[in-house]
């Protein structure tokens, strides 16, 4: 879902440091988002609501020690009740 270039820019990193890490995060975050949610990774890149939060897991995951980590991980639990929320609409 997130290219290299878009985790970098979210991320206020170079490209070329830590690609490998960053492409690792980006690959993971489909199949999490599905895991917890419901919603099928196929339809992710269609829906606003997993790219914005893509962007959100991405900073928390890579900033592991990042100040504001608590208020970042509510607005991800409230993204993915969303999203969930969306997949149940989906799905049936």
């Amino acid at each position: 879902m997130l290219s290299l270039n878009d985790a970098c820019n979210i991320l206020r990193v170079d490209m070329g440091n830590n690609d490998e890490l960053i492409t690792g995060l980006c690959e993971a975050i489909p199949g999490y988002i599905e895991t917890t949610t419901g919603y099928p990774e196929e339809k992710q890149d269609a829906e606003p609501l997993c790219r914005t939060v893509s962007g959100f897991l991405l900073t928390l995951w890579y900033y592991a020690d990042h100040a504001e980590d608590q208020k970042l991980q509510r607005t991800i639990d409230s993204l993915l009740k969303c999203i969930t929320i969306k997949a149940r609409g989906v799905i049936t």
